[in-house]
């Protein structure tokens, strides 16, 4: 509790944060610890002809230098992808085999080829850089047009395709192509993004060997499925590992599965009897954390006169990088099946995405996880059509939105959306944003030389779900009288150590002073769950934890009848306050507590659960930009978001939830881009001096606005909220900047959106 200042009035965790004293996987440090660093490939594509360790090994200060062939018979193995339901005729995901060290390929720059330990970080860095690798170039594949003609990457993936995912009824979406009046079609990008968080990849590795056990700290979504993954791919059985859980400097879907290090680091912890420290640097972390995006979508909408939609059919091709990641393929397929046709009504869809291989670092669930994408090909769509048939993009949505009368809604696609009014989403962001003004903003824009677009986006997305079917908590009550709560989600950001416990202390009717969580901890309760992913954890693990407070007050109930001499049945329970029927007799939930503490496990000790659910926020956005034409730079004017996250359990963090979400989606349209160099594959944007990550004065001014409908699918009424920025910023930004564009005779403008190409496109558009 002495981490905790009651005058501090921001989030719990932040209060440590701001104050130096978190404890990210750089602060963990053991006596006799040794430092390990890996050689990287320097190449994309090429054959290991040699491996000269020599010099490495007689450097100063080195204790091991490792290659693939030393580990070649440890019981090492790859972490099978999470599978989605069967593709294309039936066909599963092919799976290449990952070695935590490269054999006889190399397969993207970046690749762990060798390790070196060392007493220093700098002994071990100087005696990896002498390593002297003999290698054999091979063809090159960069991109995914590239790799459905290219040779294979992988033996065992003909075409580079390792899955084929389709949906809808294709017959039916061509029949309606066939019979409608217009059609508009579209080719878009959604560059490769790195995920960048502040924090860089580390971990460190003690062994002990009485126990056979390991510890591991490591930055993680949640302890419980980091550590099912590592046991696998490290041949260890998962009791015998401990993650423990830190603070973690951001994760954007980079943090949830381990990375090829880490077993190799528990093997050389083992040999050496002494803990293992690894921590990449920041340009390691832009060659092999897992990029995000990297999705190339071709879209084309069918429509009658009077702009009513008919039929929409999508083709994504997905840079799955060298191998596999645990979630890449899953959510660059199911999510574009959920979202469909977003909120709209057609009478035929059809969706195919392929799953492609390329020479590039592999691509994972990054904040949105394919929903971004899947929402943003069909409202660019709309405003294609909205263009082409000279009607006011609000009306054409309006014209052929979901109504809310017809919620629950059951999609084409088989996605059922459980709560929503979208036409009130619309109807409320175009009145907030001022939309019908805008023609007056515009002249004055063209007064100043300056071109000036708006753009709209409404979105729906899938959220909760998770691979494990069901979240426990636990609520344990110590001797001090303080509640710890424990659950497996890992927090990065989202502030669960302010809200679950703000969530119990209502509840229970308690000072939330006295209420602490423990996420993820290996000393405390035995619990399974979910990680922190999909816009899940509030709704979810907070559902449990409803559950939970429940089961505590029934517990209580029993225990304060017997303090107040009466029946439990005559036991009333209401802000914290137990209070025997029609009298005034009465004892607070914190007096239950107290008198109850003893030697043993408190009588109101709970551990519970509840089944994993889903929900569907959704909402409308409104992105106002200006463009000065001379030099391409693009200013975010105005921003508006109106957003049906379902019930909101603490408007602060979902306002940074949506805020962070909107800010990160802005980046990847205004110029996040990892950019490999075609004919060598090398990564060209691998430092913050060439990778342009969003600003604080990017999008200046943010106004949310909150217009829920609960959902009926969890107690709380929640639907998540972590990816809802994103993905209405993706296409609202990128419709804006459409808009202004067209304006000056740009016909089509793809991402990124950066100055040289906007001007580029003008210069195009109007030669000077």
């Amino acid at each position: 509790m002495s981490e905790i200042d009651p005058s501090f009035k921001g989030r719990r965790e932040d209060f440590r944060f701001v104050t130096g004293r978190g404890r990210f996987t750089n602060d963990w440090n053991f006596d006799g610890q040794v430092h390990a660093c890996f050689r990287r490939a320097d190449r994309a594509h090429a054959v290991i002809k040699s491996i000269d360790t020599g010099a490495a090994e007689k450097s100063p200060g080195v204790l091991a230098v490792l290659t693939g062939r030393d580990v070649a018979n440890e019981p090492f193995a790859t972490v099978p992808p999470i599978a989605p339901p069967p593709g294309r005729g039936g066909q599963g995901i092919i799976m290449p085999e990952r070695p935590v060290l490269a054999r006889e390929r190399v397969r993207f720059v970046g690749e762990e080829v060798a390790v070196v330990v060392a007493e220093t970080a700098a002994a071990a860095r100087d005696a990896a850089e002498s390593i002297n690798i003999g290698y054999e170039d091979l063809p090159v594949v960069i991109g995914v047009e590239r790799a459905l003609e290219a040779p294979a990457i992988h033996d065992n993936i003909p075409g580079n395709v390792c899955f084929e995912f389709e949906y809808g009824d294709e017959q039916k979406t061509n029949d309606a192509f066939a019979r409608a009046d217009g059609v508009v079609s579209l080719t878009a990008e959604s560059p490769r993004v790195a995920p960048t968080p502040m924090e860089v990849r580390g971990a460190v590795v003690t062994y002990d060997a009485a126990s056979d056990s390991y510890d591991i700290y490591a930055p993680n979504q949640g302890g419980p499925a980091f550590r099912k993954d590592l046991a696998v791919m490290s041949g260890v059985a998962p009791e015998r590992l401990r993650v423990r859980m830190l603070d973690v400097g951001g994760a954007f879907g980079a943090r949830t599965n381990p990375f090829p290090e880490y077993p190799v680091l528990m093997l050389l912890a083992r040999k050496l009897g002494r803990p293992v420290k690894f921590l990449s640097t920041r340009s390691d972390d832009f060659l092999t954390d897992n990029h995000g995006r990297a999705i190339v979508l071709r879209g084309e909408l069918a429509y009658v006169k009077d702009g009513r939609f008919l039929a929409l059919r999508t083709d994504w091709l997905c840079d799955s990088g060298a191998y596999l990641s645990a979630a890449g393929v899953l959510t660059n397929s199911i999510n574009g099946m959920f979202v469909g046709a977003g909120c709209y009504q057609v009478e035929a869809l059809y969706g195919r995405h392929r799953q492609l291989m390329t020479n590039t670092a592999p691509t994972n669930a990054y904040r949105g996880a394919g929903r971004p994408e899947a929402n943003y090909i069909v409202e660019r769509l709309v405003d294609e059509a909205a263009a082409k048939l000279k009607i006011d993009p609000f009306k054409l949505r309006m014209r052929n939105l979901i109504k809310k009368k017809q919620m629950p809604y059951q999609t084409l696609t088989g996605a059922r959306f459980d709560s929503g009014d979208f036409p009130a989403l619309a109807a409320k962001v175009r009145e907030v944003s001022e939309w019908d003004r805008f023609a007056t903003r515009r002249r004055a824009s063209r007064k100043a030389k300056k071109l000036r677009g708006i753009g709209c986006a409404l979105f729906v997305e899938p959220s909760g779900g998770g691979g494990i079917k069901k979240d426990e908590v636990a609520a344990l009550f110590d001797r001090d009288g303080t509640v710890v709560l424990h659950n497996v989600a890992g927090p990065s950001g989202q502030g669960h150590e302010t809200v679950f416990p703000e969530m119990m202390a209502r509840w229970l009717g308690v000072d939330v002073e006295r209420i602490i969580l423990k996420s993820g901890d290996p000393d405390g309760p035995a619990l399974v769950g979910n990680p922190a992913i999909g816009s899940r954890s509030g709704m979810s693990q907070g559902s449990a934890y409803k559950v939970a407070a429940e089961i505590v007050i029934e517990k209580a109930t029993t225990l304060a009848a017997d303090a107040l001499e009466a029946h439990p049945d005559d036991i009333t329970f209401a802000d914290g306050v137990f209070t025997i029927a029609g009298t005034d007799r009465r004892i607070t939930m914190r007096e239950v507590i107290d008198r109850n503490i003893g030697e043993g496990a408190h009588p109101l000790d709970t551990i519970a659960e509840r089944a994993i659910s889903q929900a569907f926020p959704s909402g409308a956005h409104v992105a106002e930009v200006e463009i000065d034409p001379d030099t391409g730079a693009t200013q975010v004017l105005r921003y508006t978001a109106v957003d049906d996250i379902g019930t909101v359990i603490n408007r602060t963090l979902a306002d940074g939830q949506l805020v962070g979400g909107i800010v990160q989606s802005a980046g990847h349209v205004f110029g996040e881009n990892c950019q490999y160099e075609p004919a060598d594959g090398q990564l060209v944007t691998a430092s913050f001096m060439d990778y342009c990550v969003p600003r604080a004065d990017l999008v200046p001014g943010i106004t949310t606005v909150d217009l829920g409908v609960a959902s009926p699918n969890n107690p709380l009424g929640a639907k998540g909220v972590g990816e809802a920025g994103s993905s209405g910023a993706l296409p609202a930004c990128m419709n804006a900047v459409a808009d202004a564009l067209r304006s000056a005779g740009v016909t089509h403008f793809d991402l990124p959106a950066t100055p040289a190409r906007i001007w580029a496109a003008l210069a195009v558009a109007k030669p000077r």
